[in-house]
C-alpha cells in the first residue's frame, strides 16, 4: 500500500464528504477509494469514518489521522514549492575549479553580471594550473582544458584554445629565430610541469599537416601560467603557451610568436559536473551561464 497516497484519498473523503465524490475528482473508480480506506483502515488497526447511507463522519482516531495527514500532506506539498522556487531563483553555494588563466580573463570580469542575474547563489572559486578531483575535493563543476577522460561526467563543451610558440625580442635577438621546428634543437626552451604528473609537457605542433609532439631539453622548467610567462619575458628561453595569455604582450611586442605555421591544433575547453539527476539547481544556472559568457566564435 501506498501511505502517502492513502492519506491523500482519505483527506478527499473527509473533505468532499462521499465516497463517490471524492473517487470522481481524483478520476478514479468508486471501488478503489473505497478499498483504500479499508486496507488505510485495516493497517492501522481502527475504524477511521462512521458510514451510513447518506453521510460520513469521522471518529475520535479519524479526527486525530486526519488533523495529521493534512500537515504531513502541507509539508510535502510546501518542500516541492520550495524545489520549485530554487529552479526559478536559485540559491546555495557552488564550488568551481578552473585554470587560472581561464578565470582571469574571461570568468572574474564577468562576475558582476553574474550576481546581478543569481544574487542568491554563493560563488567559490578555484583558480589554479592543478587539476582537482570533484569527488575528493568537494567541487560541483570544473573547467577543464584538453580531451576528457572521465566517461562518468557530463561535459558541454565551452570552446577551444590556441597555443602558440613565441619568445621576447631580447632572446631572438641573441639566439636569432628558428625557422623550422626540428630547428628548436639548437635553441633553449623554457619547460611547463605537469601538476598531475610533475614532468614536462609535450610540446605539440602541426607539420605537413600531422601532430608531432617533441619533449624539449631544458634548463628552466615551471609549474605555473605567471612565472612560466615571466621565464620568457626576461629572455631565458622560448615557450608554448595559450595565446589568450600572450596576446596582450604579442600586442606590446614584448613577445613575439615564432613557427605560426605549426601551430597545433586547438585544445577543447569543457565544463564538467557529476552525472546524476540530483545536480542543484544553482549549478545548472552557473554552467548555463558559463556558457553564455565564453566567446561566441569558440576560440580564445
Amino acid at each position: 500500500m501506498d501511505k502517502l497516497q492513502a492519506m491523500a484519498i482519505f483527506v478527499r473523503v473527509v473533505e468532499a464528504r462521499s465516497f463517490s465524490k471524492a473517487a470522481e475528482t481524483l478520476s478514479m473508480p468508486r471501488s478503489s477509494v473505497t478499498t483504500t480506506i479499508k486496507n488505510l483502515e485495516r493497517h492501522l488497526g481502527t475504524v477511521l469514518l462512521r458510514r451510513n447511507t447518506r453521510t460520513l463522519s469521522l471518529t475520535d482516531a479519524g479526527e486525530r489521522y486526519h488533523a495529521s495527514c493534512r500537515a504531513i500532506l502541507a509539508d510535502i506539498a510546501q518542500a516541492e514549492n520550495g524545489l520549485a522556487t530554487d529552479a526559478s531563483s536559485p540559491r546555495g553555494r557552488v564550488r568551481v575549479d578552473m585554470p587560472g588563466v581561464l578565470g582571469r580573463a574571461i570568468v572574474l570580469p564577468a562576475l558582476w553580471e553574474f550576481e546581478q542575474r543569481f544574487p542568491d547563489i554563493e560563488l567559490v572559486l578555484g583558480l589554479s594550473d592543478r587539476p582537482a578531483d570533484l569527488i575528493y575535493d568537494g567541487i560541483d563543476c570544473v573547467i577543464r582544458t584538453g580531451e576528457l577522460t572521465d566517461s562518468t561526467l557530463i561535459a558541454r563543451r565551452l570552446g577551444q584554445l590556441n597555443w602558440i610558440t613565441c619568445a621576447s625580442p631580447r632572446y631572438l635577438k641573441e639566439h636569432g629565430e628558428p625557422g623550422t621546428v626540428l630547428a628548436l634543437s639548437a635553441h633553449r626552451a623554457i619547460n611547463y610541469l605537469s601538476n598531475a604528473t610533475g614532468r614536462p609537457l609535450d610540446w605539440r605542433f602541426t607539420v605537413e599537416g600531422e601532430t608531432l609532439a617533441m619533449t624539449m631539453q631544458s634548463r628552466f622548467s615551471v609549474n605555473e601560467t605567471e612565472a612560466y610567462l615571466q621565464c620568457a619575458l626576461e629572455g631565458l628561453g622560448i615557450i608554448q603557451l595559450s595565446e589568450l595569455v600572450a596576446a596582450p604582450y604579442l600586442k606590446s611586442g614584448r613577445l613575439k610568436e615564432i613557427l605560426a605555421e605549426a601551430r597545433c591544433s586547438p585544445v577543447p575547453i569543457s565544463i564538467v559536473y557529476p552525472n546524476g539527476r540530483n545536480v542543484a539547481a544553482a549549478v545548472k544556472v552557473f554552467v548555463d551561464w558559463i556558457t553564455e559568457i565564453f566567446p561566441q566564435n569558440g576560440t580564445v
